[in-house]
Protein backbone atom coordinates (compact mmCIF):
# COMPACT_ATOMS: atom_id res chain seq x y z
CA UNK A 1 0.00 0.00 0.00
CA UNK A 2 1.13 3.50 -0.76
CA UNK A 3 1.97 5.95 1.83
CA UNK A 4 0.68 8.74 0.02
CA UNK A 5 -3.06 10.18 -0.03
CA UNK A 6 -4.83 9.05 -3.61
CA UNK A 7 -4.32 12.25 -4.49
CA UNK A 8 -0.92 12.09 -4.45
CA UNK A 9 -0.76 8.81 -5.95
CA UNK A 10 -1.74 10.04 -9.45
CA UNK A 11 0.84 12.23 -9.98
CA UNK A 12 3.07 11.33 -12.73
CA UNK A 13 5.65 14.00 -12.21
CA UNK A 14 6.85 14.54 -8.67
CA UNK A 15 6.29 18.40 -8.49
CA UNK A 16 4.81 20.84 -6.46
CA UNK A 17 4.86 23.93 -7.79
CA UNK A 18 4.89 26.46 -4.64
CA UNK A 19 2.23 29.35 -4.18
CA UNK A 20 3.86 32.34 -5.29
CA UNK A 21 2.44 35.40 -3.30
CA UNK A 22 0.97 38.53 -5.83
CA UNK A 23 2.74 36.13 -8.99
CA UNK A 24 0.90 33.08 -8.56
CA UNK A 25 -2.88 32.95 -10.19
CA UNK A 26 -5.25 31.20 -11.82
CA UNK A 27 -3.42 31.60 -15.25
CA UNK A 28 -0.43 30.07 -14.13
CA UNK A 29 -2.00 27.65 -12.21
CA UNK A 30 -3.79 25.78 -14.57
CA UNK A 31 -0.90 26.28 -16.83
CA UNK A 32 0.93 24.07 -14.16
CA UNK A 33 -1.49 21.56 -13.33
CA UNK A 34 -2.22 20.76 -17.20
CA UNK A 35 1.83 20.41 -17.33
CA UNK A 36 1.25 17.83 -15.06
CA UNK A 37 2.90 18.99 -11.79
CA UNK A 38 0.51 20.24 -9.16
CA UNK A 39 -0.55 24.10 -9.34
CA UNK A 40 -0.89 26.32 -6.49
CA UNK A 41 -1.43 29.60 -5.57
CA UNK A 42 -2.39 31.53 -2.19
CA UNK A 43 -5.56 32.28 -1.37
CA UNK A 44 -4.54 36.17 -0.61
CA UNK A 45 -3.83 36.77 -3.94
CA UNK A 46 -7.41 37.39 -4.69
CA UNK A 47 -8.17 40.47 -3.71
CA UNK A 48 -11.26 41.25 -2.61
CA UNK A 49 -11.65 38.48 -1.10
CA UNK A 50 -14.66 37.92 -3.26
CA UNK A 51 -12.67 37.34 -6.12
CA UNK A 52 -11.40 34.13 -4.71
CA UNK A 53 -14.50 32.06 -5.46
CA UNK A 54 -14.63 33.40 -9.32
CA UNK A 55 -11.30 31.91 -9.64
CA UNK A 56 -11.62 28.87 -8.11
CA UNK A 57 -15.16 28.55 -10.43
CA UNK A 58 -12.42 29.05 -13.21
CA UNK A 59 -9.85 26.36 -12.10
CA UNK A 60 -11.91 23.83 -11.36
CA UNK A 61 -14.13 24.14 -14.68
CA UNK A 62 -10.85 24.91 -16.47
CA UNK A 63 -9.50 21.55 -14.99
CA UNK A 64 -12.40 19.75 -15.56
CA UNK A 65 -12.89 20.47 -19.25
CA UNK A 66 -9.21 19.43 -19.84
CA UNK A 67 -9.57 16.22 -18.41
CA UNK A 68 -12.88 15.51 -20.46
CA UNK A 69 -10.93 16.22 -23.41
CA UNK A 70 -7.47 14.02 -22.32
CA UNK A 71 -9.07 11.36 -20.41
CA UNK A 72 -5.18 9.98 -21.05
CA UNK A 73 -3.34 13.02 -19.57
CA UNK A 74 -5.73 14.47 -16.88
CA UNK A 75 -4.52 17.63 -15.28
CA UNK A 76 -2.36 16.86 -12.23
CA UNK A 77 -4.19 18.28 -8.93
CA UNK A 78 -4.17 21.78 -7.38
CA UNK A 79 -3.70 23.16 -4.68
CA UNK A 80 -4.62 26.61 -2.40
CA UNK A 81 -2.04 28.30 0.07
CA UNK A 82 -3.86 29.53 3.43
CA UNK A 83 -1.33 31.85 6.03
CA UNK A 84 -2.33 30.41 9.13
CA UNK A 85 -1.36 33.56 11.32
CA UNK A 86 -3.31 36.12 13.07
CA UNK A 87 -2.66 38.83 10.63
CA UNK A 88 -4.79 37.30 8.10
CA UNK A 89 -8.57 38.00 9.35
CA UNK A 90 -9.67 36.28 5.92
CA UNK A 91 -8.70 32.68 6.81
CA UNK A 92 -12.23 31.74 7.60
CA UNK A 93 -13.99 33.06 4.52
CA UNK A 94 -11.46 31.55 2.30
CA UNK A 95 -11.14 28.69 4.12
CA UNK A 96 -15.30 27.75 3.71
CA UNK A 97 -14.60 28.66 -0.52
CA UNK A 98 -12.26 25.57 -0.08
CA UNK A 99 -14.44 24.09 1.34
CA UNK A 100 -17.47 24.47 -0.99
CA UNK A 101 -14.97 23.96 -3.88
CA UNK A 102 -13.46 20.92 -2.42
CA UNK A 103 -9.70 21.92 -3.37
CA UNK A 104 -8.01 18.50 -3.51
CA UNK A 105 -4.38 20.19 -1.71
CA UNK A 106 -4.47 22.69 0.76
CA UNK A 107 -0.94 24.04 1.77
CA UNK A 108 -0.98 25.61 5.42
CA UNK A 109 2.24 28.13 6.40
CA UNK A 110 2.71 29.88 9.38
CA UNK A 111 1.12 28.35 11.83
CA UNK A 112 -0.78 24.90 12.07
CA UNK A 113 -3.91 24.77 13.50
CA UNK A 114 -6.60 21.44 14.48
CA UNK A 115 -10.01 23.62 12.47
CA UNK A 116 -7.88 24.28 9.33
CA UNK A 117 -7.01 20.65 8.96
CA UNK A 118 -10.17 19.37 9.86
CA UNK A 119 -12.07 21.58 7.45
CA UNK A 120 -10.04 20.29 4.44
CA UNK A 121 -10.21 16.62 5.74
CA UNK A 122 -14.36 16.94 5.88
CA UNK A 123 -14.38 16.84 2.19
CA UNK A 124 -11.65 14.41 1.46
CA UNK A 125 -8.62 17.50 1.03
CA UNK A 126 -5.45 16.91 2.10
CA UNK A 127 -3.23 19.46 3.89
CA UNK A 128 0.62 19.63 3.51
CA UNK A 129 2.25 21.90 6.29
CA UNK A 130 5.49 24.02 6.01
CA UNK A 131 8.13 23.67 7.86
CA UNK A 132 11.50 24.88 8.44
CA UNK A 133 12.75 22.87 11.19
CA UNK A 134 11.59 19.25 12.91
CA UNK A 135 10.24 20.91 15.86
CA UNK A 136 7.98 22.58 13.39
CA UNK A 137 7.31 19.11 11.37
CA UNK A 138 5.90 17.39 14.44
CA UNK A 139 3.75 19.89 16.12
CA UNK A 140 2.09 20.01 12.03
CA UNK A 141 1.68 16.33 11.78
CA UNK A 142 0.29 16.35 15.59
CA UNK A 143 -1.89 18.42 14.76
CA UNK A 144 -3.51 17.06 11.92
CA UNK A 145 -1.66 17.95 8.61
CA UNK A 146 -1.18 14.76 6.28
CA UNK A 147 1.98 15.73 4.91
CA UNK A 148 4.85 18.40 5.00
CA UNK A 149 6.80 20.61 2.87
CA UNK A 150 10.34 21.10 4.15
CA UNK A 151 11.86 24.14 3.48
CA UNK A 152 15.36 24.07 3.64
CA UNK A 153 18.58 26.84 3.09
CA UNK A 154 18.00 28.37 0.00
CA UNK A 155 14.22 28.75 -1.56
CA UNK A 156 12.72 31.86 -2.20
CA UNK A 157 10.52 33.97 -0.10
CA UNK A 158 10.47 33.26 3.91
CA UNK A 159 13.05 30.29 3.99
CA UNK A 160 14.96 27.94 6.20
CA UNK A 161 18.27 28.29 7.14
CA UNK A 162 18.64 23.99 7.40
CA UNK A 163 20.68 22.13 5.14
CA UNK A 164 18.46 19.85 3.17
CA UNK A 165 19.96 16.84 4.09
CA UNK A 166 19.91 17.61 7.48
CA UNK A 167 16.46 18.37 7.30
CA UNK A 168 14.79 15.29 5.52
CA UNK A 169 16.96 13.23 7.40
CA UNK A 170 15.63 14.30 11.07
CA UNK A 171 12.29 14.43 9.16
CA UNK A 172 12.24 10.38 8.05
CA UNK A 173 13.80 9.25 11.19
CA UNK A 174 10.11 9.77 12.91
CA UNK A 175 7.43 10.37 9.45
CA UNK A 176 6.66 8.21 6.78
CA UNK A 177 4.19 10.50 5.20
CA UNK A 178 4.29 13.05 2.09
CA UNK A 179 7.58 15.16 2.05
CA UNK A 180 8.13 17.89 -0.28
CA UNK A 181 11.40 19.34 -0.44
CA UNK A 182 12.46 23.30 -1.20
CA UNK A 183 15.33 25.02 -1.60
CA UNK A 184 17.17 26.30 -4.80
CA UNK A 185 14.82 23.12 -6.90
CA UNK A 186 14.74 24.33 -10.65
CA UNK A 187 16.46 21.32 -12.62
CA UNK A 188 15.32 17.62 -13.08
CA UNK A 189 18.28 16.86 -11.57
CA UNK A 190 17.60 18.50 -8.57
CA UNK A 191 13.96 16.58 -8.43
CA UNK A 192 15.69 13.78 -8.99
CA UNK A 193 18.35 14.22 -6.28
CA UNK A 194 15.66 15.74 -3.25
CA UNK A 195 13.81 12.33 -4.33
CA UNK A 196 17.55 9.90 -3.20
CA UNK A 197 17.51 12.29 0.20
CA UNK A 198 14.16 10.71 0.62
CA UNK A 199 11.59 13.14 0.03
CA UNK A 200 8.61 12.49 -2.07
CA UNK A 201 8.27 15.62 -4.06
CA UNK A 202 10.08 18.76 -5.18
CA UNK A 203 8.66 22.08 -4.43
CA UNK A 204 9.75 24.58 -6.90
CA UNK A 205 8.37 28.27 -6.82
CA UNK A 206 11.54 31.01 -8.16
CA UNK A 207 11.70 29.48 -11.38
CA UNK A 208 8.23 30.09 -12.13
CA UNK A 209 8.41 33.41 -11.50
CA UNK A 210 9.81 33.92 -14.94
CA UNK A 211 7.63 32.19 -16.86
CA UNK A 212 4.43 33.82 -19.54
CA UNK A 213 1.72 33.53 -17.34
CA UNK A 214 2.90 34.73 -14.26
CA UNK A 215 1.81 37.79 -12.26
CA UNK A 216 4.93 39.52 -12.33
CA UNK A 217 6.66 42.66 -13.74
CA UNK A 218 8.93 42.29 -16.26
CA UNK A 219 11.76 43.88 -14.91
CA UNK A 220 11.18 41.15 -12.14
CA UNK A 221 11.26 38.15 -14.56
CA UNK A 222 14.54 39.41 -16.19
CA UNK A 223 16.07 39.90 -12.93
CA UNK A 224 15.45 36.16 -12.91
CA UNK A 225 16.92 34.97 -15.64
CA UNK A 226 19.81 37.62 -15.05
CA UNK A 227 20.56 36.49 -11.49
CA UNK A 228 22.28 33.94 -9.91
CA UNK A 229 22.90 32.94 -6.01
CA UNK A 230 24.95 35.70 -5.54
CA UNK A 231 22.12 38.06 -6.22
CA UNK A 232 20.33 36.32 -3.40
CA UNK A 233 19.95 38.42 -0.20
CA UNK A 234 18.65 36.89 3.69
CA UNK A 235 16.76 39.32 5.77
CA UNK A 236 13.65 39.97 8.10
CA UNK A 237 13.46 43.23 7.12
CA UNK A 238 10.36 43.06 5.34
CA UNK A 239 8.21 41.24 7.42
CA UNK A 240 9.82 40.54 10.30
CA UNK A 241 10.35 36.20 9.40
CA UNK A 242 14.00 35.75 7.44
CA UNK A 243 13.52 36.06 3.52
CA UNK A 244 15.67 35.45 0.62
CA UNK A 245 15.02 38.51 -2.11
CA UNK A 246 16.69 39.52 -5.09
CA UNK A 247 19.19 42.41 -4.10
CA UNK A 248 18.26 44.79 -7.41
CA UNK A 249 14.91 45.05 -5.67
CA UNK A 250 16.33 45.96 -2.66
CA UNK A 251 18.76 48.71 -4.21
CA UNK A 252 16.05 49.78 -6.35
CA UNK A 253 14.16 50.73 -3.36
CA UNK A 254 17.10 52.43 -1.74
CA UNK A 255 18.63 50.06 0.65
CA UNK A 256 22.31 48.44 0.77
CA UNK A 257 21.16 44.98 0.66
CA UNK A 258 24.46 44.21 2.20
CA UNK A 259 24.17 46.14 6.09
CA UNK A 260 20.46 45.54 6.33
CA UNK A 261 19.22 46.61 9.68
CA UNK A 262 17.19 44.11 11.74
CA UNK A 263 13.72 44.01 12.24
CA UNK A 264 11.55 43.37 15.24
CA UNK A 265 9.56 39.63 14.59
CA UNK A 266 6.49 40.89 16.99
CA UNK A 267 5.64 43.31 14.35
CA UNK A 268 4.89 39.89 11.70
CA UNK A 269 2.53 40.88 9.44
CA UNK A 270 1.15 38.95 6.26
CA UNK A 271 -2.36 40.24 5.57
CA UNK A 272 -2.59 43.40 3.05
CA UNK A 273 -0.14 45.10 4.92
CA UNK A 274 2.69 42.62 3.27
CA UNK A 275 1.49 43.50 -0.31
CA UNK A 276 3.73 46.26 -1.00
CA UNK A 277 6.58 44.75 0.68
CA UNK A 278 6.34 41.32 -2.16
CA UNK A 279 5.56 43.92 -4.52
CA UNK A 280 8.56 46.36 -4.65
CA UNK A 281 11.07 43.99 -2.95
CA UNK A 282 11.51 40.45 -4.72
CA UNK A 283 11.31 37.27 -3.17
CA UNK A 284 13.46 34.62 -4.87
CA UNK A 285 15.76 31.45 -4.28
CA UNK A 286 19.14 30.54 -4.82
CA UNK A 287 19.04 28.46 -7.76
CA UNK A 288 18.04 30.35 -10.47
CA UNK A 289 20.95 30.40 -12.36
CA UNK A 290 19.24 27.58 -13.78
CA UNK A 291 16.94 29.75 -15.47
CA UNK A 292 18.08 31.19 -18.94
CA UNK A 293 15.00 32.98 -20.34
CA UNK A 294 11.24 33.76 -19.81
CA UNK A 295 9.08 30.62 -21.12
CA UNK A 296 5.71 29.44 -21.16
CA UNK A 297 5.09 26.82 -17.81
CA UNK A 298 4.36 24.40 -19.96
CA UNK A 299 7.96 24.83 -21.29
CA UNK A 300 9.54 25.03 -18.31
CA UNK A 301 8.13 21.90 -17.10
CA UNK A 302 8.65 20.10 -19.90
CA UNK A 303 12.84 21.14 -19.80
CA UNK A 304 12.82 19.43 -15.65
CA UNK A 305 10.79 16.74 -17.25
CA UNK A 306 13.87 16.31 -19.78
CA UNK A 307 16.41 16.98 -17.30
CA UNK A 308 14.91 14.38 -14.74
CA UNK A 309 14.67 11.56 -16.58
CA UNK A 310 18.11 12.39 -18.29
CA UNK A 311 19.61 12.14 -14.56
CA UNK A 312 17.89 9.01 -14.07
CA UNK A 313 19.77 7.49 -16.70
CA UNK A 314 22.65 8.72 -15.92
CA UNK A 315 22.41 6.59 -12.91
CA UNK A 316 20.80 3.46 -14.09
CA UNK A 317 23.31 2.76 -16.94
Amino acid sequence: MSRLPPVLQSLKFPVIASPLFIISNPKLLIAQCKAGVVGSMPALNARPAEQLEEWLIEITEALAAHNRDHPDQPAAPFAINQIVHKSNDRLEHDMALCVKYKVPIIITSLGAREDVNAAAHSYGGIVLHDIINNKFAKKAIEKGADGLIAVAAGAGGHAGVKSPFALIQEIREWFDGPVALSGSIATGGAVLAAQAMGADFAYIGSAFIATEEARAADDYKQAVVDGTSDDIVLSNLFTGVHGNYLAPSIRKAGLDPEHLPESDPSKMNFGGGAQKAWKDIWGCGQGISAVKSVVPAAELVARLKREYLAAKLRFTA
